[in-house]
């Protein structure tokens, strides 16, 4: 009897604080509209960092397709817009086209294979933040990857020339 009223007490708890995380989840997403057909809002989470000035974040977005030997890539532009009313940055991915390929001739050896393609962008890297989510609209068939770049200590110093 003890035993059942802790497994409900449980099961109460295990509800309860899913549902407080789904409200949290939202609440956050709230200021970014909804991906719009076709497309899809992907969401990055940034760990916080003791110095966050000391890192940037760099947003790969690609597919995996059958490649050959060749280097393959698909073109894009990535565009920034701001949530209205808010100020919080987000990013589309528009128009892209592809994919491209150098077309050298490939050793017969040589089999396709399954890779991840990158959209060649002009995109530099972003500011790291965790205090806000990185959104980032794809198209369906695109995925988000991402890396983080941080700074070593030292720096050097230029000369007069």
């Amino acid at each position: 009897m003890l035993m059942q009223r802790y497994s409900k007490v449980l099961v109460i708890s295990s509800f309860l604080l899913a549902c407080v995380n789904v409200s949290a989840a939202s609440d956050e997403m709230k200021p970014y509209p909804p991906a719009q057909d076709g497309y899809k809002r992907m969401v990055i989470h940034l760990p916080a960092l003791a110095d966050e000035d000391a890192n940037k974040l760099e947003i790969i977005i690609g597919k995996t397709i059958k490649v050959d030997c060749n280097l393959h890539w698909f073109g894009g532009k990535i565009t920034e817009e701001i949530a209205t009313g808010w100020g919080y940055p987000y990013y589309i991915l528009k128009s892209v086209k592809g994919p491209a390929s150098t077309l050298m001739a490939c050793p017969p050896d040589k089999r396709e294979q399954e890779a991840f393609v990158r959209v060649q962008s002009d995109q530099g890297l972003l500011r790291y933040n965790s205090k806000l989510p990185v959104v980032v609209y794809v198209p369906d068939d695109f995925e988000v990857h991402y890396r983080i770049w941080t700074a070593k200590e030292e720096t050097g110093v230029a000369e007069v020339e």
